[in-house]
């Protein structure tokens, strides 16, 4: 990932190289201020050699800042392309991968996750680089001034490089088990504060518990948070202390040297050795404890690269075939499907077609792959034997972009985004004008009720549109689609979660939509689908019947037990009213009871007439 970066990172190292040297010229030029300036009076060579040193601690920090602007820049570039490329992959999963994966995971994964590894990539290899770099160098001049007393100094280090590897693998497991409890945290928000999350929670009245939940919930993240920040803290306070001591070792050292005839360490050199050491303990800590957090953000990547690492089911073509003009015609040859090569088909030997301009409506009961075969056109699943044509064109030889332009969906739940009435529309179409928004939406019946809000088409609609009914939204939706003129259309049960009144004004939309387009309708409602060329009755995944509507009520098949039983609660509801109304007991000719009579038979002005059977108990 960091590879489209490499002329920045070359020079970052060069930066990074360059400060490292500059750094440890210093303690030399401190040596000879000691050893020769000081004692020998030179004040020309004094000057010179303190200028030397505050020139290097500019250059120094110029260095450092230019470092930091570039690696900062490049970490920040590679953030942005791991979270696009993130989004990217879940954007080419298919379907069935949603349907098992909680938002709030998915969610989670992109900003938990890669918000955990910014300062990983962003400034970590930078750190170990420049780290590395002044460690090495420090080493080299410190054998420079004395082989011995860099021994000494040098033979913990060992220890010190497991200490710091026992503290990373112990944080990367806490870190493991503190990122999957974001994610259940995420997912337990994501669910329970949404619309319907609430309405669902007050109505079962479970907010409380579902308060505790979180609080439950929210007090495990606690303890791992802490967990993580005091794993290994004793230890590596333990090398801080030890480094904190090291000068004092080194004059110890010094002294016995002196003492036991090993050779005299002049003042300049033990100062200017001391000065390097402590430059040499910082980036050397510094550079364990980078070693540790390396450890703990492999826990991080891995997350995000179980993700990025998933197999594409549903790929774009290499050389996808170029339609012109979409005529429409849909045929399913010999489709076979299941949702898992574990689990039974859920159509089988399904061969249908479909001419341009034609209507086809399947129904079954539910379970048998009505829904399943309609998603089958746009490739929102692949089938798993046979083929789905578009005139005469495999659908999976064709591109992502050509197959959206030529299939609209209308499913019965509408997603409405959280923005304007006319940002929603122009989803299907950003460069839409406002006359073809009114146009769609008149076509959709709903251009009416839009011009009545107090904003218009510039009306928020709300959280997945709950400020609108589910009418209202379910014409949205097919002004949405109307606005984008797809030359096949599905309708996957449009119609079914609405009542009666509402859906004939649906249906009066879902009528102008259809005109003129092939379309395939999943329903449930039998009322909705009467007219259409060809109706198809499913049942568990195989084709039981097909024919039009006169044809298969004259077979007195499947379809028109289905037909019948569709019927049966609306003839019940009227037999039942008809019962409770009993007939007068003068017969036909009798006068009508006056309410609010005088006594004596005399109707008063202000009367109402009504008959015996006006009296009867109302039936819902």
């Amino acid at each position: 990932m960091f590879r489209p970066y490499r002329g920045r990172l070359a020079l970052v190292g060069l930066l990074v190289a360059a400060s490292s040297l500059v750094s440890v010229v210093s303690p030399f030029m401190l040596r000879e201020i000691l050893d020769t300036a000081i004692p020998q009076g030179r004040t020309g060579l004094l000057s010179l050699l303190a200028l030397g040193m505050i020139l290097t601690a500019v250059v120094t920090s110029v260095f450092g800042v230019l470092q930091t602007l570039i690696s900062t820049t490049v970490g920040q570039r590679v953030m942005h392309d791991l979270r696009t490329g993130v989004y990217a992959q879940l954007q080419r999963m298919p379907l069935a991968f949603f349907t098992r994966t909680r938002t709030g995971e998915v969610q989670s994964r992109i900003a938990n996750d890669i918000g955990g590894m910014q300062a990983t990539v962003t400034s970590t290899a930078t750190s170990l680089v420049s780290n590395l770099t002044a460690v090495v160098a420090s080493i080299v001049a410190m054998l420079a001034l004395d082989w011995r007393l860099t021994a000494v100094s040098m033979l913990l280090l060992p220890v010190f490089v497991w200490i710091s590897r026992r503290v990373g693998r112990e944080r990367k497991r806490i870190t493991t088990d503190r990122q999957r409890q974001m994610a259940a945290m995420a997912a337990t928000v994501t669910e329970s504060l949404s619309v319907s999350g609430i309405l669902l929670g007050r109505t079962m009245g479970r907010a409380d518990s579902l308060t505790k939940s979180f609080a439950d919930e929210s007090e495990r993240l606690v303890d791992l948070e802490v967990r993580s920040n005091m794993a290994g803290r004793w230890r590596m306070s333990t090398i801080g202390i030890v480094m904190a001591a090291m000068p004092a070792v080194i004059y110890w050292a010094a002294g016995l040297t002196l003492q036991t005839g090993g050779g005299a360490v002049s003042i300049g050199t033990l100062v200017a050795f001391v000065s390097l050491q402590q430059g040499l303990f910082r980036p050397a800590v510094s550079l364990l404890s980078t070693g540790v957090e390396m450890q703990t953000s492999l826990a991080l990547f891995q997350r995000i690269f179980e993700y990025l690492d998933l197999p594409v089911e549903i790929t774009e073509p290499e050389r996808p075939v170029a339609l012109g003009t979409v005529r429409g015609d849909v045929r399913f040859d010999g489709v076979d499907f299941a949702y898992d090569s574990k689990d039974a088909p859920t159509l089988q030997e399904v061969d249908l077609t479909v001419p341009a301009g034609g209507s086809l409506a399947v129904v079954g009961p539910t379970g048998s792959g009505k829904s399943t075969l309609s998603y089958l056109v746009p490739r929102l699943y692949d089938v798993t034997g046979g083929r789905v044509l578009l005139d005469g064109v495999d659908v999976r030889d064709l591109g992502f972009a050509t197959l959206s332009r030529a299939v609209g969906v209308v499913s019965q739940e509408t997603y409405l985004f959280h923005a304007s009435v006319a940002e929603n529309l122009r989803f299907a179409k950003p460069d839409a004008t406002d006359e073809e928004l009114e146009t769609a939406a008149r076509a959709a019946q709903i251009h009416d009720h839009i011009a009545a809000l107090p904003d218009g088409y510039d009306t928020l609609v709300g959280e997945r549109g709950y400020r609108f009914s589910g009418g209202e939204k379910q014409r949205l939706a097919i002004a949405r689609t109307i606005l984008r003129d797809p030359p096949v259309l599905i309708l996957d049960e449009a119609t079914s979660a609405l009542d009666t009144r509402t859906e004939q004004a649906v249906q009066r939309a879902i009528d102008a939509l259809s005109e003129g387009r092939t379309t395939i309708t999943i329903a449930h409602r039998l009322s909705t689908i009467r007219d259409a060329d060809q109706i198809v009755v499913l049942d568990a995944g195989r084709i039981a019947e097909r024919g039009t509507h006169e044809e298969l009520m004259r077979r007195d098949g499947r379809y028109a037990a289905l037909v019948r039983r569709d019927s049966r609660p609306a003839r019940t509801a009227a037999e039942a009213e008809a019962a409770e109304v009993p007939e007068t007991e003068a017969g036909e000719g009798a006068e009508p009871e006056v309410v609010g009579g005088t006594g004596d038979g005399r109707a008063p002005a202000s009367g109402t007439a009504r008959t015996p059977g006006d009296l009867a108990p109302v039936v819902p």
